[in-house]
């Protein structure tokens, strides 16, 4: 480090990059933790910016910080929300238990900066301090868990939700393009009795909005916040009226309704929330992988697959094999399933490793949480918009796997029995031949009466419904 200041905090100097807004405590964890590189999100960092900006806020209302200096930390925290000083948020994910280094790297350049605005220097502190006047009325304990709460709420509001309708809204226009197509329905990967293509996309589409409830009532709880608990829920340092003051405050300023948590001492200590919230996702995943890997089934071919679905032509799919085309869209889909699914069990395990009044392994759960609200946004924005929009339904072959499903005999149960209808499809295997051409050459009933029975759209439809 060529060019530093001499920093001194408690445990002694520090030397600092010179144009660093962060300071001593920031720089030990960059010296501590030099693990993989990776950061907390710009969304957590954001969420920790609108905890300091409404702390400063509250506490001036209290009368427990000078305006003076709640003014200038208001100004850096603007700053920081409308995305300046990104490069300032330097520790790693893998850092110290609960994000004392995250929380402290937040602290410095907030006091660094805002005593820039007051006529100081960097590193000085004299004006601003970052634990006394920053962090006031705060801890890492609570402001972390805040953080990851805010942060999550937001994205899901901006990013996932619209998404989901995104993908609904295309599920659902497929639905009624391809109401009329007959097609085989498959159980166990076997031909089964007729399904119409437009309900299976009606069932994706469905799966949609259910999903989509269930995060809205899991968002619910993620409402809550441990704000003003600051070390163990007891709310030591916060001045009176400080937790309805901030909560008002992180309200107008997020346009959300964020509550003071029912017990400050469980929020604090669990993170029931968060896992109950991850739960509503891991049913989206489901849901996207049973889809994703439906239509590449229903899209395999052209020449020795299922070959129902005409996908769309995005790129090229081999090196080798000219003019191949490959269900990359859903392939796409399922990798960012699975990536979730590992980010899920991390949020799992992690937040059951609360001890005592803490847990202390926030700051994986934030970056974990985070992740997977954005990589299933921006899966479903790309598989609705160049998949879904541009698939293509091949009526003929849809239609010749229907009429050729020994299944049929199925409807026939009622006239024949079991017993004769299973016989039928067996020997229809056998002899490669249609139900209905063997039902007719063996007059096992009348005409009129077999074609009635397999009617296809008619066995697609519900009695109740008719």
């Amino acid at each position: 480090m060529d060019n530093y200041r001499i920093e001194i905090d408690t445990l002694g100097e520090v030397r600092v990059p010179e144009e660093a807004y962060y300071g001593a405590q920031t720089q030990r964890a960059v010296e501590n933790f030099p693990i993989s590189g990776i950061h907390l999100q710009t969304e957590f960092v954001r969420a920790q910016a609108i905890i300091k900006y409404c702390a400063a806020k509250a506490n001036m209302e209290a009368g427990a910080l000078d305006r003076k200096i709640g003014e200038a930390i208001l100004q850096a925290a603007e700053e920081i929300l409308a995305g300046k000083m990104a490069k300032q948020f330097v520790v790693d994910v893998f850092q110290a238990g609960a994000g004392t280094s995250q929380n402290m790297n937040m602290n410095e350049v907030l006091a660094n900066r805002a005593s820039e605005i007051l006529g100081g220097k960097r590193g000085e502190y004299k004006l601003i301090h970052p634990n006394d006047h920053v962090n006031m009325a705060q801890s890492t304990n609570d402001t972390i868990h805040v953080a990851i709460h805010i942060a999550a709420v937001m994205e899901t509001i901006s990013r996932l939700l619209p998404a989901i309708d995104k993908l609904e809204t295309e599920l659902s226009k497929k639905q009624k393009e391809f109401d009329h197509i007959i097609k085989c329905g498959r159980t166990h990967l076997q031909d089964a009795v007729p399904i119409r293509l437009g309900q299976e996309f009606g069932a994706y589409a469905a799966m949609m909005k259910l999903d989509k409830r269930r995060i809205e009532s899991a968002l619910d709880g993620l409402r809550e916040l441990a704000i003003g608990g600051t070390a163990v829920g007891t709310g030591l340092n916060t001045p009176k009226g400080y937790r309805k003051s901030i909560i008002r405050h992180i309200n107008s300023t997020t346009g959300q309704n964020f509550r003071i948590a029912e017990n400050m001492f469980e929020a604090m200590q669990g993170f029931s929330a968060v896992i109950n919230y991850a739960g509503a996702l891991r049913t989206l995943v489901s849901s996207l992988k049973k889809i994703a890997d439906d239509i590449r089934l229903m899209g395999s071919g052209p020449r020795t697959g299922f070959n129902e679905l005409r996908l769309p032509a995005v790129q090229p799919g081999s090196s080798i094999m000219p003019g191949k085309v490959n269900p990359v869209l859903a392939e796409m889909l399922n990798m960012i399933c699975s990536h979730a699914m590992g980010n899920d069990a991390c949020i799992v395990h992690a937040s059951q490793a609360g001890q005592m009044e803490l847990n202390v392994m926030m700051p994986i759960i934030a970056y974990n949480l985070i992740q997977e609200i954005q990589i299933l946004a921006g899966g479903m924005n790309a598989f609705a918009e160049r998949c879904i929009k541009g698939l293509g339904a091949n009526e003929d072959v849809c239609l010749r796997f229907a009429e050729r499903s020994t299944a049929l005999a199925t409807a026939l149960n009622p006239l024949i029995g079991y017993h004769h209808a299973a016989k039928l499809a067996q020997q229809a295997i056998k002899e490669d031949r249609s139900v209905r051409e063997l039902a007719l050459a063996q007059k096992l009933v009348d005409e009129e009466e077999l074609n009635k029975a397999l009617d296809l759209r008619r066995m697609t439809e519900n009695p109740d419904e008719i």
